[in-house]
């Protein structure tokens, strides 16, 4: 799979809404025929007031009608990207994201570069509300990987989910020092919401625009 494919399957699809248009569209049909059946005999309406109202009636119609082709065209679009990228189930993923899932099968894992330099790295896991769940020192290397099983400090186990990684580093002056983090793992559906595609990997979703790397699983 070509990582063209998989930016344009990332691209967000937004819906428009035909509610308001609706809503002005009832409401003019509504105004105009009230004005019409209580207008003075002696003084009818105007003609020229009249063909503008016909005129902005017809502009409200078929805004509606262009509205709902362009929610139909809409649609259409997210099911053909849904049924390209359900090519992805069973292939492993590469990610450029800090969410990694957590399963009874399967701990949370990622791999991380830093630059040269680095003198000293820790890791911080947290869960889907911002809470930290456990931390750890990891050796000063240029690039690794964390794997995690769910173990908490008080001995029991994480709820299985999605959960975050950051890793603060520093060099030999004490500053900090950027550090990159991925994570891949086995790609098992495909969630449109919104007109978003994003994809599960271990309890997991993350969305489809940030694959970097796609291969077969073995």
């Amino acid at each position: 799979m070509s990582l063209s494919t998989t930016s344009a399957l990332g691209a967000s699809v937004t819906r428009p809404t035909l509610g308001g248009a609706s809503a002005d569209y009832s409401m003019f049909l509504k105004l105009l025929t009230t004005q019409m059946q209580n207008q003075d005999p002696l003084k009818p309406m105007d003609s020229t007031e009249y063909t503008q109202q016909l005129a902005q009636f017809s502009q409200v119609e078929q805004t509606i009608q262009q509205t709902s082709k362009l929610n139909d065209i809409l649609a259409q679009l997210t099911t053909q990207n849904m049924a390209q990228a359900s090519g992805f189930i069973g292939h492993v993923g590469q990610f450029n994201s800090t969410v990694a899932g957590l399963s009874a099968e399967t701990g949370a894992s990622w791999t991380y570069s830093a630059p040269r330099g680095v003198t000293a790295l820790t890791a911080t896991i947290t869960d889907g509300s911002g809470k930290t769940v456990a931390t750890m020192a990891l050796d000063p290397a240029t690039s690794g990987s964390v794997t995690w099983n769910g173990g908490l400090a008080d001995g029991s186990r994480a709820a299985n989910g999605p959960y975050s990684l950051s890793i603060a580093a520093v060099d030999a002056s004490g500053a900090d020092v950027p550090v990159s983090v991925t994570t891949s793992g086995t790609i098992s559906e495909v969630i449109a919401e919104n007109g978003n595609l994003t994809l599960g990997v271990n309890g997991a979703q993350i969305p489809i625009a940030l694959l970097t790397k796609l291969q077969s699983a073995g």
